[in-house]
């Protein structure tokens, strides 16, 4: 058969180190599934269940791997349902591809079916946005979209005509007077080490020399540089605050650690925020502002790699425009020891913190608390683990519960926050990382999003681990919605309850429901040694509230004016709140 312009696209795609494409076919990408036959051997197609999981995917396969992360769609509908995933990669700054069809670009303009201009729908996501329109402008596109995905960590869109698709490779209709040459070695794209200048060090060297309590906010940014962040925090006698995307750049046991930071956060680092002198911010674009330092009260160094985002989120100082870990290697040798009276008063808070955190993880709270799901799931998993979360209840848990130690990772839509990526987030990771233990951590509304991916997992043999922290309702809006002073309205979904075990069961996988705190320990057993993808659907008080670490008086305000107000299930909630109490103070 004669070569046609998709099979350019794969095996260029396989040339930049592609190996799987996550995607649902439709007739408007017939031939690039045609390209992706021909070239099955060099090119993994991933058939998913919804293109939005598919966007998920490639995303978390990105996070994971630090490779370009590719989704296919067909035109239309199914470009669109790609817009969720692809935010979520877009504002966490992951390489992702996506490829979608469009109408045969003699009908386009003429309202044909399915006809949406995906290239302006995509406008807002995408770094790198191109309708292919010839040929013979294979395989330069995507050369140009996928290092401008590298370049700018975020999203690039290809869309291709379907006569474009099939037409002869290499074909010139409109015998162009300059024609694209691409290369014809292997394509590469070499990040730059970026490093600040001399004058910017001293500079930045010298403010936090000048502090006497001086706080470090790691974002993902740092990932990969743990122990030049642990160095400095040393040296400077630095409490080290995690951003939630920067959970896996320090140990969570690590002495320099405070834990995360805003409502997911600790008390002992919103107390350290409020009491900092200097701030040393690397890699992280932290955006609830609130819970940062007050303009004024402390002096801002900020490693940051793209300097449009220096100086965002609070008045900077000295911004230090470059990658986090060639920044601190240089940063280090112009930095004076200081006294640990700070650091240490901050391990002795974090001491008790954990302790009040060890406290609620109690196995004899009937219905079961989610601390103790979580808690759980981080004495059972691996050194090596992978876990991904959904957006809820569920991120609190998993912030508070789930320790980072040896070469653990965890991943959630960041910045977005959307529900349902933890299915397909740990769909994703497991093709990454066939060797891996990975647990997608989620709640019952995110997981009931996108279900049909479990189906996914079983067909391709994958021993993802689903734990459900069910409480039938969206929990973390029960508690927004109370903190504003409302009654709750709308979030429980009452009966008849969804029996997701049965679903894991129908799709040849291992699912068990837990009702009851004695059988929990076992069914996660069980679960884990499934040698394909296995599913524990687990019965939580509905009613355990997801405190901050610091209760503002605003928000105990607002709290008691929803009771006043006419909250529904008030004993059971009171009920809770006093039995978390009691069990912190007997721990």
């Amino acid at each position: 058969m004669a070569e046609i312009t998709s099979e350019l696209l794969i095996t260029r795609l396989a040339e930049w180190g592609v190996d799987t494409v996550f995607g649902l076919p439709g007739d408007g990408i017939n031939g690039i599934m045609e390209g992706l036959r021909r070239h099955a051997d060099r090119v993994k197609f991933v058939l998913v269940h919804h293109e939005e999981a598919a966007a998920f995917m490639a995303t978390a396969y990105a996070k994971a791997t630090g490779r370009i992360g590719v989704c296919l769609a067909t035109s239309g509908p199914g470009g669109i349902h790609l817009a969720n995933g692809l935010y979520d990669a877009k504002l966490d700054h992951a390489p992702v591809l996506a490829i979608t069809g469009l109408q045969e670009s003699a009908v386009l303009g003429t309202g044909y079916q399915q006809e949406v201009a995906l290239d302006r729908l995509f406008e807002d996501v995408t770094e790198y946005n191109q309708v292919v329109m010839n040929p013979a402008q294979m395989p330069a596109l995507v050369d140009v979209a996928i290092r401008t995905a590298y370049a700018r960590r975020g999203v690039a869109h290809l869309t291709f005509p379907n006569d474009v698709q099939i037409a002869p490779a290499g074909k010139d209709p409109y015998s162009t007077v300059a024609p694209v040459r691409p290369p014809s070695t292997a394509p590469v794209y070499l990040a730059p080490a970026v490093r600040p200048r001399d004058e910017d060090l001293r500079r930045a060297a010298d403010l936090l020399n000048g502090g006497q309590r001086v706080a470090i906010l790691a974002g993902i940014g740092a990932r990969g540089a743990g122990a030049l962040v642990e160095q400095v925090a040393d040296k400077l006698g630095a409490p080290v605050v995690k951003s939630l995307l920067g959970k896996m750049v320090v140990a969570d046991d690590s002495p320099y650690v405070t834990g995360g930071l805003g409502l997911l956060g600790t008390k002992p680092s919103e107390e350290l925020m409020e009491e900092a002198d200097r701030l040393l911010m690397l890699g992280t674009n932290f955006p609830y502002t609130k819970f940062l330092p007050e303009p004024g009260s402390a002096k801002v160094v900020q490693i940051e790699i793209d300097p449009a985002r220096a100086g965002t989120r609070i008045p900077t100082d000295v911004p230090l425009v470059g990658d986090v870990g060639a920044t601190l290697e240089a940063l280090l040798p112009l930095l004076d020891a200081k006294d640990k009276t700070f650091l240490t008063k901050y391990q002795a808070k974090m001491a008790d913190w954990r302790g009040s955190m060890t406290a609620l993880e109690s196995p004899d709270r009937d219905p079961i608390a989610p601390q103790y799901v979580a808690r759980l799931l981080d004495e059972l998993a691996t050194d090596d683990a992978v876990l991904t979360c959904d957006s809820g209840t569920i991120a609190t848990w998993a912030a508070r519960h789930w320790h980072i130690r040896g070469n653990r990772e965890f991943y959630l839509s960041g910045t977005l926050a959307t529900m349902a990526p933890g299915l397909p987030y740990a769909i994703g990771i497991q093709h990454a990382h066939p060797g891996r233990q990975v647990i997608a951590y989620v709640g019952d509304g995110g997981f009931a999003m996108l279900m049909a991916e479990f189906h996914t997992a079983a067909r391709y043999g994958l021993p993802i681990r689903v734990v459900i922290n069910n409480n039938n309702s969206l929990g973390q809006i029960l508690w927004e919605q109370m903190v504003l002073g409302y009654p709750e309205h709308g979030i429980r979904f009452g009966e008849p309850k969804p029996d997701f075990a049965a679903w894991a069961r129908g799709c040849g996988g291992f699912g068990v429901h837990v009702a009851k705190p004695g059988d929990l320990p076992g069914a996660l057993r069980e679960a884990f040694a499934h040698p394909g993808p296995a599913l524990v659907d687990v019965a939580v008080n509905p009613d355990e509230p997801p405190l901050p670490g610091k209760v503002s008086y605003d928000q105990a305000k607002k709290f008691a004016e929803a009771w006043l107000h006419g909250q529904p299930r008030k004993a059971s909630i009171a009920s809770t709140l006093f039995k978390d109490k009691i069990q912190q103070l007997k721990g």
